[in-house]
């Protein structure tokens, strides 16, 4: 459901074609995410063809050219109406390539699906520069899954066997075990585990209503966004609840549970499992910053940081990339280090 009733806002400030000329430090993404190669950080984010920006510093950026040009032909196939418009990537390194996992949607609706693109390098002057699609890894469908195929996210276990989570709305988030060359899901594709959910009950079939003006299909169990990071002994799996893309009505909020095991359960502060409402608040809005979420975590250079957006609240509710450092308290939970 997500970015959806903001969708025609962010095609316009995300979706430009040309490689940006200047640097820009106020710039407006959604749903970002980070990595560095070489002395450059990446930023991949919602967009049409997926949004790309480079950086030297994480202060000041450079609107690249976009990952496809034009829509994959397998997502025009599995969405109708698919305009290419693409949502919530994942960037990941592996095995000497680049792993670009995406989102594409129908409004308002789990008729969705993520595909995969790969590359040797990020930078765009290189001559082994080239995104190369690998197409669908998996797909939701209207009445036969209770699940949404967006917003997905790798990651390993300590046997390096690649998992990835995704999910917005319906039941929750899901995760499935990848095969090793990471371009396939094993096992089961229609009936998957769910790590984390609002619903206080695990056994309830039903959705809980949508509220306001929310697309009806999608009903009311507002989490989406997994984001699960390894650090020492522990995975912890990072998720927004509440409502995005409303500009200054925008409700957005991250929270945090955490799990010996990558397939959970994730558990929060109190104990409680992520599958049945719980979650440690992570981050809430606030007067200068109305809903924050969608993040991603990134280890750079000895720090943690956490990378997400904001809808900024003396811009008339745009949203905006936001990078803070994480610190970790002696019980090793994540706190948002204050400016």
């Amino acid at each position: 459901m997500k970015k959806q009733i903001l969708i025609l806002f962010i095609y316009l400030v995300s979706g430009l074609t040309s490689r940006g000329q200047g640097l820009e430090t106020d710039i407006s993404v959604h749903d970002p995410v980070m990595i560095k190669e070489g002395n450059r950080y990446y930023l991949f984010c919602t967009g049409r063809g997926i949004a790309v920006w480079s950086s030297a510093d994480m202060k000041n950026w450079r609107r690249e050219k976009q990952v496809f040009e034009e829509a994959p032909p397998w997502a025009v196939a599995a969405v109708p109406g698919f305009k290419n418009h693409i949502w919530a990537p994942d960037i990941s390194y592996w095995n000497g390539q680049y792993y670009l996992y995406y989102s594409i949607s129908a409004f308002g609706k789990n008729t969705s699906a993520i595909g995969l693109a790969v590359n040797k390098t990020l930078n765009p002057e290189s001559s082994d520069y080239k995104w190369t699609d690998k197409g669908k890894i998996i797909q939701s469908y209207p009445g036969i899954t209770n699940w949404n195929a967006i917003d997905p996210n790798l990651i390993t276990d300590k046997k390096n066997n690649p998992y990835l989570s995704f999910g917005s709305f319906w039941d929750g988030l899901k995760l499935v075990k990848l095969s090793n060359d990471r371009l396939q899901v094993l096992g089961d594709t229609i009936h998957l585990q769910t790590i984390a959910s609002r619903k206080t009950n695990p056994n309830q079939q039903a959705n809980p209503p949508a509220v306001d003006n929310n697309p009806p299909d999608a009903g009311g169990n507002a989490i989406e966004a997994p984001f699960i990071f390894k650090k020492n002994s522990y995975y912890y799996l990072f998720a927004s609840i509440d409502y995005c893309c409303k500009g200054a009505n925008s409700t957005y909020k991250m929270i945090v549970g955490r799990s010996r095991d990558v397939t959970g359960p994730y558990l929060d502060k109190e104990g409680r499992d992520m599958k049945t409402a719980g979650g440690t608040l992570l981050m809430a809005g606030n007067d200068e910053w109305h809903g924050v979420g969608h993040n991603a975590v990134c280890h750079f250079d000895g720090a943690d940081y956490l990378i997400y957006h904001g809808y900024d609240a003396k811009d008339n509710g745009r949203p905006k990339l936001q990078i803070k450092m994480l610190q970790w308290d002696k019980r090793g939970w994540p706190q948002v280090q204050a400016n």
